[in-house]
């Protein structure tokens, strides 16, 4: 399996730039209308927030209402924490975000990663200073923060693909963690991409291919045909290391 990562990895490296841009054109529609800085992050809470497929309504509209009594502390990244971990338990990092925002009504493991992920994509000094959102956010991580890949149906697919177990967001994050570290997490990030547009079906019946539907139904992907071309070029590398990486772990497991 640790080969098979590394296989895997090395591709994500080479090929940062495609979930890049998307993601930029996609922080950029939730920030930029946004004229505060609470509004920026009250709009990026609730298009994380309606990731989940089964969302608890009600839960939510606890945790909204009380985002909106504390609009004033929203400025500032430690503002913020202060808001999410009211005992004050929690440390102004991502680790600190990651279990602050998994406490809070309505939210769940993959929407507190998702969350953390993209506050630090948004901070780390490596997309447009203009999507930055606070001042004293992190722009990296220290010794002692971790990070957390926001594991979704998507993700656990390519897992099972490569190796049949009951995959979920703990053991992922596991072998991950077992193998890389720091900002080499938020390079597994774009897996999410890959894997999205390399997935036919939904649930078990779920097959690998080339899914050009599924990249049409992306808002902030390039619908450009040579771009369209060079993405399909790249998603059929992707699938044929998944397809050794399953025969690899066929043969040797």
């Amino acid at each position: 399996m640790k080969e098979s990562l590394k296989i895997i990895f090395d591709f994500l490296i080479e090929n940062r730039i495609y979930n890049k841009e998307l993601q930029t054109r996609y922080y950029s529609g939730i920030v930029k209308p946004q004229n505060s800085k609470a509004e920026k992050i009250v709009s990026l809470l609730y298009h994380t927030a309606n990731t989940q497929s089964q969302p608890k309504i009600d839960n939510l509209a606890e945790f909204y209402k009380k985002i909106y009594e504390n609009t004033d502390l929203l400025n500032s990244f430690s503002g913020f924490m202060s808001v999410i971990s009211s005992k004050g338990i929690e440390t102004n990092n991502y680790s600190g975000l990651y279990n602050g925002m998994k406490n809070q009504n309505g939210w769940g493991e993959k929407t507190s990663a998702l969350f953390a992920k993209s506050i630090f994509q948004l901070h780390n000094n490596e997309y447009p200073n203009e999507l930055r959102i606070w001042n004293d956010a992190p722009t990296d991580l220290e010794k002692n923060d971790c990070f957390y890949l926001p594991v979704d149906a998507v993700i656990i697919a390519i897992f099972k693909n490569i190796q049949p177990k009951n995959w979920n967001f703990k053991n992922v994050n596991q072998i991950i963690g077992e193998n890389y570290s720091g900002k080499d997490i938020e390079v597994w990030d774009d897996l999410w991409f890959w894997g999205f547009i390399s997935q036919i079906g939904t649930g078990d019946g779920r097959k690998m291919g080339w899914n050009l539907n599924k990249y049409w139904t992306l808002r902030e992907s390039d619908k450009s045909k040579k771009k369209i071309a060079e993405i399909k070029t790249k998603t059929e590398q992707f699938l044929n290391i998944l397809s050794k990486s399953t025969l690899h772990n066929t043969v040797y497991n």
